[in-house]
């Protein structure tokens, strides 16, 4: 994992889009991270279990595996922690324990799969869901194991802590604050933005400050 910011005071737990957007947003994410350092509050970027530098091969990696492990992350630590997700990243944290939840452009399962099966012509869902072999689907192996996983998993939304969605301005689907942007897991090569970098920090910063009372 990395870490970045204090070593006391909240943390942000962050998690990356599942698959190739996870590559077209890491740089990305990474600058929102050091910004909020800068800002005081500190922030882990783990990678689960199939995911970055896993042992885990992606072909073997489960929803189900990526969750517990967010789960026992969070139990581990002593401070308060909020989760980060970004697109299909906010899949990972729905069971974890955290205080609170900031999501950006969040998708469910269900949609992610519905994206994955149009790199493939002549594929859709429901012929996902019948492969009893991995299937390659954007340059991912994915296990019949974890396109069940996809096909049921919702994004968190209870109300027992606090969640806050944040989506672009090209987005228009309902979120608590709109933010003008490209939504880099759309680009065909990694990249990132400064400015939005710093206009997402700044208020993850602030709503976990309003959070933390």
């Amino acid at each position: 994992m990395l870490r970045f910011g204090p070593d006391d005071g909240p943390v942000v737990i962050a998690s990356l889009p599942l698959f190739e957007e996870a590559n077209r947003t890491r740089a990305f994410v990474v600058a929102v991270l050091r910004v909020l350092a800068v800002q005081g509050v500190g922030s882990i970027l783990p990678h689960w279990p199939g995911t970055g530098e896993s042992l885990i091969e992606t072909q073997d990696a489960r929803l189900m595996a990526m969750r517990a492990a967010c789960e026992a992350l969070v139990e581990q630590i002593t401070r308060p922690a909020y989760a980060l997700g970004v697109r299909s990243g906010t899949l990972i944290d729905a069971s974890a324990p955290v205080d609170g939840r900031w999501h950006l452009s969040p998708v469910e399962g269900e949609t992610l799969l519905r994206e994955l099966a149009r790199t493939r012509p002549g594929m859709d869902v429901a012929t996902l869901l019948e492969a009893n072999e991995p299937v390659e689907l954007a340059g991912n192996l994915l296990s019949p194991t974890m396109l069940s996983d996809l096909a049921n998993a919702r994004v968190y939304d209870g109300e027992h802590v606090p969640r806050r969605v944040v989506r672009l301005d090209s987005d228009p689907r309902p979120a608590d604050l709109k933010m003008a942007g490209a939504p880099l897991w759309r680009r065909a090569e990694p990249g990132s933005d400064r400015a939005l970098a710093e206009r997402l920090a700044s208020d993850i910063a602030a709503w976990v400050r309003s959070c933390e009372g």
